[in-house]
C-alpha cells in the first residue's frame, strides 16, 4: 500500500484542559493523524462508541466520569476493550 493509500489513523484526546488538547491535536495533526477529542470521560465514551478511534490518548483527573472510569468501561465493552490506551 502505498503513502497515499494508507487509511488516516483516528486518535481520540480526553482531557479537559483546552490548551492540552491544542497541544495534542496540532502534535497529532503535523504527524498526519486525525484527531477527536472530549472534555470528560462521559463524552469520550460516547465518542468512543461513534468514532472507533485508533488510539484514545487520556487523561485521568477529569469532571464526571474521570479517566479511570472511562477505562473500566471502555474495557468492559466487548466492541470496544481493544481499544489502545495511551494515560
Amino acid at each position: 500500500m502505498s503513502a497515499t493509500q494508507q487509511t488516516t489513523k483516528t486518535i481520540l484526546i480526553v482531557d479537559d484542559e483546552p490548551h492540552v488538547v491544542t497541544y495534542l491535536e496540532t502534535l497529532l495533526q503535523d504527524n498526519g493523524y486525525q484527531t477527536i477529542a472530549a472534555k470528560d470521560g462521559d463524552e469520550a465514551l460516547e465518542m468512543t462508541r461513534a468514532h472507533k478511534p485508533d488510539l484514545v490518548c487520556l487523561d485521568i483527573t477529569m469532571p464526571k466520569k474521570s479517566g479511570v472510569g472511562y477505562y473500566r468501561a471502555l474495557k468492559e465493552d466487548p466492541d470496544l476493550a481493544s481499544t489502545p490506551v495511551v494515560v
